[in-house]
């Protein structure tokens, strides 16, 4: 699939590092300026793009590992090994004897590692029971060991074959379903090599085999394994650059710690203390370090097909899993700082006074300072497009300030402001008719030119504008006043426009048209309106809605037309345009569904929170722990799984922080470590019983809270600098 394409007036394409793979374009990115719910009119036929919902996925940025749950690589669909975008490896067919194992489990150990166990009939064994079994042990950096055990009662002599190959592809190319022919192989040594125009690959073993064929591309050995004993085989696949370019981003390096604390989870729900360990285990499998700082490391959107730095998703998966520490937030937001929007000839944006002061949006015809890249995504049938340029810009401030929250040293969080008040410019001058819309877009295009306002957009703008607020005020800069009047104009014009009566009571406009008429869809894109964020003293921001229309809200979002119960849909099923399995017109997404448990339960909507989270927490357990980051949206019937989407990222970064999240969001923990305390209010449903979580961090230190089966918390651990506070 190919990466949307971006006019100079409208989104920029998501920004990789350089030399990263950049993200692959997705069903849910659309071409810049594309009205809501249309395809690309003119686009040749496709090759059908590769699935790999039955895939076994190892990921360890930047490599990765792809094939069936036998173990194969046959080099279909995404087969294979790949390391920074490209596919080192296409084939490893084991064969022994000249036949292929009878595969018995093929499964995950780790994020990183998989396990394939099969079984072979040794020729002629009067016993009917296999006396062979054959495990391979993968890691998606490029090893794998083979080893062949004998139970039998007799030696085994055959031989052991392994058919290689490559394309060297791609992987935006092979995600759309092109294949190209196999290049032909050399003799190297103890393996294979291939050339290609860019890339060579190289295949070794140990123990070197006793035969290559390089025309076949096969590799040999003649075993003799007696009863008893075992024989092993360990291949290693390298990816060599044959033209000279800048260096592409490695991933964590050995020896650098992972940046959150691992905690420990107790739960009379025993489904939490999987999915908590294997949600963090997939996200240390997307983190990248930033070529510029290497001990800045950030997280990828997904794999396969968003392998790189996507900012919004990498600052939505930092945000939710501050409860950890702010080392992630940290190193996310400085790799997002050096890539942001600046001032002519690469100057800086003037600071951030108020809302009406000077140093607006820059030149004609250029994207405003302090911008952030981010591709448009598709936002369904119903509602137009997203800009998640204009999203990360504005969650860019929030997740400064929340991790400013939870202790995020002072220094640091000085040392970022200035482009946290270039975000703020960005957002200064971007209203069109009294709401912010597409950031990306020069002023006078927007004004021209106007497009659907969202209403997640503008729940993200009031938040970045109090967020922005509370950051100037707090380092003693100007224009905090201004920016809290500004949020309160703005939740004026929304409470009195955005809200839609009807017969259940009313419910918020997903969006308003140009011309100020709400769009009819009811998304799970109104879950952002019950994130106002974290304010002092463990508070939460004003909301955009008053009280009464959130609790309309809650009942909406409860009910079965948006529950599937395994989550949130993210298009009412009562939309004549609801698809289970479209990205934005009906599947269950994760990240959604993460937000909504959280900001129901917040909100104090608890047993609505606690059926969405019964739905999560019971599609984890059919996911074995690894939420994907989307599935379908059928309806739960009893004895039939959620159903997988073939195109759904696994793992993918918001998934598996969204599902840290929506667990640590019933304990409640509310820092503020500016003000010294933390307030503690955790869901008195206690819908998890009683639940324990050990290790967390609040300004740097260990924090460690007991929520009872009656919703009493207990904090265990915590900086004796904190005042604790319950309610």
């Amino acid at each position: 699939m190919r990466p949307p394409q971006a006019r100079p007036s409208q989104a920029v394409p998501a920004e990789t590092v350089a030399g990263a793979p950049r993200p692959v374009g997705r069903p849910d990115q659309v071409p810049a300026g594309a009205p809501a719910g249309q395809a690309r009119a003119s686009a040749p036929p496709r090759p059908q793009p590769a699935a790999v919902h039955h895939a076994v996925l190892c990921v360890n940025a930047p490599a990765m590992a792809a094939s069936g749950p036998d173990g194969q690589l046959r080099g279909h669909g995404l087969h294979g090994f790949y390391r920074s975008g490209v596919r080192v490896l296409a084939r490893m067919e084991l064969r022994i004897g000249g036949m292929e194992p009878l595969p018995l489990q093929g499964t995950l150990t780790t994020a990183a590692q998989a396990r394939f166990l099969g079984a072979v009939r040794i020729p002629g064994d009067p016993d009917p029971d296999p006396a062979l079994t054959v495990e391979r042990l993968r890691h998606a950096d490029g090893v794998e060991t083979v080893t062949v055990r004998n139970t039998g009662s007799r030696p085994a002599r055959l031989p052991l074959e392994i058919a290689l190959g490559t394309d060297l592809g791609p992987v935006g190319e092979i995600a759309a379903g092109h294949r190209s022919p196999d290049l032909p192989g050399q003799v190297q040594s103890a393996g294979l090599r291939w050339v290609g125009p860019t890339h060579s690959a190289v295949v070794s073993a140990k123990p070197s085999p006793h035969a290559v064929l390089a025309g076949a591309g096969v590799l040999r050995w003649d075993l003799e394994v007696q009863p008893g004993a075992r024989w092993s085989v360990e291949l290693r696949t390298e990816l060599e650059s044959t033209t000279p370019g800048p260096r592409p981003p490695g991933g964590r390096g050995t020896g650098v710690p992972l940046p959150w604390a691992e905690p420990e989870i107790r739960s009379d729900d025993p489904r939490v203390e999987l999915l908590v360990p294997r949600s963090l285990d997939a996200l240390g499998g997307l983190l990248f370090a930033d070529p510029d700082r290497p001990t800045d490391l950030y997280p990828a959107s997904g794999a396969p097909w968003r392998f790189g730095l996507a900012p919004a998703d990498a600052l939505w998966t930092a945000r939710m899993v501050l409860p950890l520490g702010t080392r992630l937030a940290a190193g996310t937001l400085r790799a997002l700082a050096r890539r942001q929007q600046l001032g002519p000839a690469g100057g800086q944006a003037g600071t951030a006074q108020g809302p009406g002061g000077q140093g607006g949006p820059g030149q004609p015809g250029r994207r405003p300072e302090g911008l952030l890249p981010g591709a448009l995504r598709h936002g369904g049938p119903e509602l137009p497009p997203a800009c998640t340029a204009t999203e990360a810009t504005l969650l860019f401030i929030t997740v400064l300030a929340e991790a400013w929250r939870w202790g995020m040293p002072r220094q640091e969080v000085a040392e970022l402001l200035p482009a946290a008040e270039r975000a703020l410019g960005a957002l200064r001058g971007g209203l069109v008719d009294g709401f912010v819309t597409d950031l990306s877009r020069p002023v006078e295009d927007r004004a021209a030119h106007p497009v659907a306002a969202r209403a997640e957009v503008q729940a993200q703008a009031h938040r970045a504008a109090l967020h922005g607020a509370d950051l100037l005020e707090a380092f003693d800069r100007p224009g905090a006043e201004e920016w809290r009047s500004w949020a309160a104009a703005l939740r004026g014009r929304f409470r009195d426009r955005f809200w839609v009566d009807d017969l259940s009571g009313g419910r918020p406009a997903a969006a308003l048209g140009p011309g100020g008429q709400p769009l009819p869809a009811v998304a799970s894109s109104l879950v952002h309106l019950l994130d106002p964020g974290l304010s002092a003293e463990g508070g939460r921001h004003e909301s955009l809605l008053e009280r009464e229309q959130t609790r309309l809200l809650a009942q909406r979002l409860a009910a079965p037309e948006l529950d599937s119960g395994w989550g949130l849909r993210t298009l009412s099923a009562k939309s004549p345009r609801f698809n289970p399995l479209g990205h934005r017109s009906g599947a269950v997404r994760v990240h959604d569904t993460a937000l909504a448990i959280a900001g129901l339960a917040e909100a104090g909507h608890e047993n609505e929170a606690g059926a969405l989270l019964e739905g999560l927490l019971g599609a984890a357990a059919h996911f074995e722990g690894r939420l994907p980051e989307m599935y379908a949206g059928e309806q739960r019937t009893p004895g039939c799984p959620p159903v997988p989407h073939p195109a759904a990222c696994r793992p993918a970064a918001v998934s598996a922080a969204g599902a840290v999240h929506a667990v640590f969001a019933l304990a409640g923990v509310r820092p503020d470590v500016p003000g010294g305390r933390v307030l503690v209010r955790p869901a008195s449903t206690a819908p998890l019983g009683e639940l324990q979580l050990t290790g967390l961090r609040v300004a740097g230190e260990p924090f460690s809270v007991r929520v009872s089966r009656i919703g009493v918390a207990m904090v265990e651990e915590a900086s004796a600098e904190l005042q604790l506070v319950a309610r």
